[in-house]
């Protein structure tokens, strides 16, 4: 059995994915709230990048973690459309818990299917990630250590969702936000312990990609993308925010409309001027008279 190791680079692997999964949770948490304050298109618009957001956030912090998995005795390299596809299913199946929130009429029941149907994308990134490793020899699970990653992941998006639904305040979101990276991070850990790999070395070049060839810069370009996407939300005026600005510009219409001179008083404008001043009515002719 080959000898597993989780933080090959020392602190800084678990480190940085604990940090992007923060990044995910805050801007999903902050999207989600922008959603629930608006309706039509614009409700539509901030769950899609709440769920891009949160997806690609775990995502990242998944992989950016694998950084530093190695195994004594054989290289380790990737499937890339596994790869590809474990992002995909958690960017769709966290949307689906994501709209499934946003536009339920019961918030329980909402709640419920919703955190049961991110916490099962989570799961399932996470593990079809795993299923695009590439390595000599054969890689197994402990199937209570995996059952208790799941419940982990669907207990975090519940929470996630629900924080969502409730929290409100930046502070609150923020603190809420770090406790949401624990939580994957946890999840995603729990699942690393139950795996285990018996080497087998084998003559011959492993199939896929390395992870410094392709996860390293795809991490890199989806981190950037969150960063980016926290400045644009961060940017973005908040329906509050909209709304006073609109009714202090009506207000300095109305000041506006006062300062015109006989507007506000309601007096008649002046007359405007004839061709030699202004046009005056003209004299009434006398009353004829009449002779016996």
């Amino acid at each position: 059995m080959g000898h597993l190791d989780h933080a090959a680079f020392g602190i800084l692997t678990p480190a940085l994915s604990y940090l992007m999964a923060v990044i995910g949770a805050a801007l999903g948490l902050r999207c989600t709230v922008r959603a629930l304050s608006t309706t039509g298109r614009a409700r539509r618009n901030w769950l899609l990048t709440a769920a891009s957001a949160i997806g690609t956030g775990i995502w990242t912090m998944h992989f950016v973690a694998m950084l530093g998995f190695a195994v004594r005795g054989t290289d380790i390299r990737y499937d890339v459309p596994l790869t590809v596809l474990s992002l995909l299913v958690a960017v769709l199946v966290v949307g689906a818990g994501v709209f499934c929130v946003g536009y339920g009429r019961d918030p329980v029941r909402a709640l419920l299917i919703g955190g049961l149907s991110t916490g099962l994308g989570v799961a399932s990134m996470h593990y079809l990630g795993m299923a695009a490793l590439r390595l000599h020899g054969s890689v197994h699970y402990d199937p209570l250590l995996v059952a208790l990653s799941v419940a982990i992941a669907v207990v975090a998006a519940t929470a996630a969702l629900w924080a969502a639904l409730h929290i409100k305040s930046p502070l609150a979101v923020a603190v809420a936000s770090l406790v949401m990276g624990a939580a994957v991070s946890s999840m995603h850990y729990t699942g690393m312990l139950a795996v285990s790999v018996d080497v087998a070395p084998v003559a011959g070049r492993l199939p896929g990609a390395g992870a410094m060839q392709f996860i390293f810069p795809l991490a890199v370009g989806l981190g950037s993308y969150l960063f980016v996407t926290a400045a644009f939300v961060a940017l973005s005026p908040t329906a509050g925010e909209r709304a006073a600005y609109v009714s202090a510009g009506r207000d300095e219409d109305t000041d506006q409309d006062h300062d015109i001179p006989g507007k506000a008083m309601g007096a008649a404008p002046p007359m405007a001027p004839g061709p030699t001043g202004p046009i005056a009515a003209a004299p009434s002719a006398p009353a004829p008279t009449t002779t016996a």
